[in-house]
């Protein structure tokens, strides 16, 4: 454990509370008021149970943090144990459970290499790449003259998920989108 400013804490980041239980950061906001203190607001999921907690630190207190273990694994497969990884250097396997995968699991694909953190063995959070290349299978058919148009139409990607793309993007087109929400970046260049 080592002892950090509340103004540091970042998402994924594993925190002793004041009941002495380990909890991992969910979302971590340093609030500055026009009077009085600056405050941390920081929502966390205790590790051993998985129940959800609300805290707040002044930005200038000390905080145990714990010594959290990261490292790039390749994504196996997934079956009902949950989602299996592979460290690519030592070949050891992971799996880790789906709460901790959560909406992320529709990005991943044979291969892809993520950022697992764990803490004595057990994965506390998942972080995927920032973006991935995924293909178009409906969305309304392309509408000539509209490509310099602002205005964007639903699609279905391969993986399932909704997004919105540009008029002159078809059936079939592979783009660009970020995994943190599913947003279209581009098409893709492969």
């Amino acid at each position: 454990m080592v002892k950090v400013i509340a103004s540091s804490l970042r998402k994924g980041n594993v925190v002793e509370h004041d009941d002495g239980k380990l909890y991992i950061v969910l979302v971590a906001e340093n609030i500055h008021p026009g009077k009085g203190n600056s405050v941390t607001k920081v929502d966390m999921r205790r590790i051993s149970d998985g129940v959800k907690v609300a805290a707040s630190w002044r930005t200038v207190e000390m905080v145990e943090k714990a010594d959290v273990d990261e490292r790039a694994y390749q994504f196996l497969y997934h079956d009902g144990e949950g989602y299996h990884f592979m460290e690519p250097t030592t070949y050891e396997q992971i799996a880790v459970s789906e709460d901790v995968v959560g909406d992320q699991a529709a990005y991943l694909t044979d291969g892809m290499e993520v950022y697992i953190r764990t803490f004595d063995g057990v994965a506390l959070s998942i972080e995927l790449p920032q973006r991935v290349s995924l293909e178009i299978v409906e969305t309304e058919p392309v509408v000539k003259g509209q490509t310099a148009s602002s205005s964007f139409k639903p699609a279905t990607l391969n993986n399932g998920v909704k997004t919105m793309v540009p008029p002159h993007i078809g059936v079939g087109t592979k783009v660009v989108v970020m995994t943190a929400d599913g947003s279209y970046v581009e098409r893709a260049k492969d």
